[in-house]
Order: C-alpha cells, then sequence, then structure tokens
C-alpha cells in the first residue's frame, strides 16, 4: 500500500535506487525480475522509482533473487521499515547499520546542492589530511585501517564534481570559524585552504565566506544544512523532491515536505546575502592560507 502525502520519501526513494542498483548488477530486466517474483512489471516499477512503501519480506525475496550479501539485504530490509514512517528520523544503530550511507546515493543523484558549513568544511571540499583529522576525532576506537577507508570513500566522493558528464551545481557558504579552525594544524590547514582555492575555479562551484561581522544570520539559527535539488524530467518536472539535509551527531535529518524545504531555501539566501562576494571571498581564504604556510 502506498504511503499518504504526510510521510517522507526520502527512505523510498533510497530503497527503491539501491534495488534498481542490484537488479541491473544482477542482469536482470524490468520484466524478468517482475516475472521471477510473480509481479506486475508496473509494481516493481513503482518500487525502485520510490512510489510505494515496501514490506521487508518483500525486500528479503528481491534480494535473494540479485543476490545480495546478506549485510546489505539487513540493511535494506531495516530501510523498508522506514518506509511507512510518518516522517524520518535516521538513527545509527538502529534498523540501518552505520556504514550503510544513504546521504552518497542523494548525493550522487543531484544535480545541486546548496550547503551551508559553520564548524568545518564541507566533505566534497576536503583534503585528504584533513578529512583523516576528522575522521580519527569522531572514531577513536577504530583501527588505523578503518579509518583509511573511510577516509578514501570520503575521497572518492568528490569526483562528482569533476564527471564529464552533468557535474552538479555546488554553492557553499562558509563561517568564517571554518577558515580560522586549525583543524590538524597549520601544515593541514595550509593544504585544505589551498585545495579549496583550487576548487573554487571549477566552473559549477561557487564558494563564498560569511564573515564574523555580519553579525545575526540565520545560520546561526539553522546550523550546518545541505539543500539537495535533482534532475528535472522531460516536463519541466523535479524527478525527486527536493530534499533537505542535516548531519546530526546521532542521527541524520532529512526533511521533503515542500514547506520545510521552503523555510531552508529562505534561510539559505539570508545566509548568501550575508556573505562576502566571490572575489571578497577569495581574497580572504588566500590571506590565511598564505597565514598558515607561514606559521602565523
Amino acid at each position: 500500500m502506498a504511503e499518504g502525502p504526510t510521510g517522507s520519501t526520502v527512505p523510498r526513494r533510497q530503497l527503491g535506487r539501491y534495488l534498481r542498483d542490484l537488479r541491473t548488477q544482477a542482469r536482470f530486466t524490468v520484466r524478468a525480475a517482475a516475472k521471477k517474483l510473480e509481479w506486475s512489471e508496473a509494481k516493481l516499477w513503482r518500487i525502485e522509482s520510490g512510489q510505494t512503501s515496501l514490506r521487508s519480506l518483500d525486500v528479503q525475496a528481491m534480494c535473494t533473487i540479485y543476490g545480495a550479501p546478506a549485510d546489505l539485504a539487513d540493511a535494506l530490509m531495516g530501510l523498508a521499515k522506514e518506509t511507512k514512517a510518518r516522517g524520518w528520523w535516521h538513527s545509527y544503530g538502529d534498523v540501518i547499520p552505520e556504514g550503510f550511507d544513504l546521504f552518497i546515493g542523494l548525493e550522487e543523484a543531484a544535480s545541486q546542492l546548496s550547503w551551508y558549513e559553520s564548524e568545518l568544511f564541507p566533505g566534497l571540499l576536503q583534503t585528504e589530511e584533513y578529512a583523516r583529522t576528522i575522521m580519527r576525532a569522531d572514531n577513536p576506537s577504530e583501527d588505523e585501517g578503518e579509518i583509511e577507508r573511510r577516509v578514501h570513500l570520503r575521497i572518492a566522493r568528490q569526483a562528482l564534481l569533476t564527471r564529464v558528464t552533468d557535474p552538479p551545481k555546488l554553492d557553499v557558504v562558509l563561517n568564517e570559524a571554518v577558515l580560522r579552525r586549525p583543524v590538524g594544524g597549520k601544515n593541514v590547514m595550509a593544504g585544505q585552504l589551498g585545495h579549496l582555492l583550487e576548487m573554487a575555479e571549477l566552473t559549477n562551484v561557487t564558494i563564498k565566506v560569511v564573515p564574523f561581522e555580519a553579525g545575526l544570520h540565520r545560520g546561526v539559527l539553522t546550523g550546518p544544512f545541505i539543500i539537495l535539488r535533482f534532475p528535472l524530467n522531460g516536463a519541466g518536472i523535479d524527478t525527486e523532491p527536493p530534499t533537505v539535509y542535516a548531519d546530526g551527531y546521532t542521527g541524520d535529518l532529512y526533511l521533503d515536505k515542500p514547506h520545510e524545504v521552503e523555510r531552508y531555501d529562505e534561510a539559505f539566501k539570508d545566509i548568501w546575502s550575508s556573505a562576502l562576494t566571490e572575489q571578497a571571498s577569495m581574497r580572504l581564504i588566500t590571506e590565511l592560507a598564505g597565514s598558515y604556510e607561514q606559521g602565523g
């Protein structure tokens, strides 16, 4: 049964995306998979396009037919339970394993990301050294091998900004504190700010800084967030609804109701207008990069 309009579509869309990928990897056509499952092709299409909720037993059947690994099947079955929720707060360590990063699927599918960060550089703009420092601090009990795996995953995600086909538009506003907080020490920060200047040269990337002197702006109230928008179809309609994502310490918040997205849209516009111009932002970043390089 389809979920009511009050529920978040995020878990449905993500589940459908993963199941479609599994079917493709298993070399099943929609017709062949539907026949094997004894479903109609229309039902399978609705599932893969995120238009309907799904029972965990149905997901288990699909994973068995597609030959999915047991850990992935368990994660998708947990995600299926979330498709029936009225809203969605994804709490790690509950029904969905921590290593199952649902945000990556949204990020890969997005055509535009509007990103505000108040404390740290966005993952898409981090250097290996900067990312490694954060990973170690956030996962003190993990061994070095696991830390490196997570660092490499984060860096690999950055390829979407330079991919040949339809790289997303990335608009980033950084709180000035992000530039001045010496994460990893002066050498790491010098490299990070230099990398930021290089990324700003990409035609699809715009980086601005909101200075301390801007005073109170919406970002002070909202905290860090990302608004993701998705490609339009042939009729000029969003292929997926815009989604707001906020990375919490114990859970990730996903919002896709129109009034929720609209509030964050207004907040981002306020933060954007409070920020320095692109040129002034680049001058400040260059100045601070030089300061770190000189040991200042």
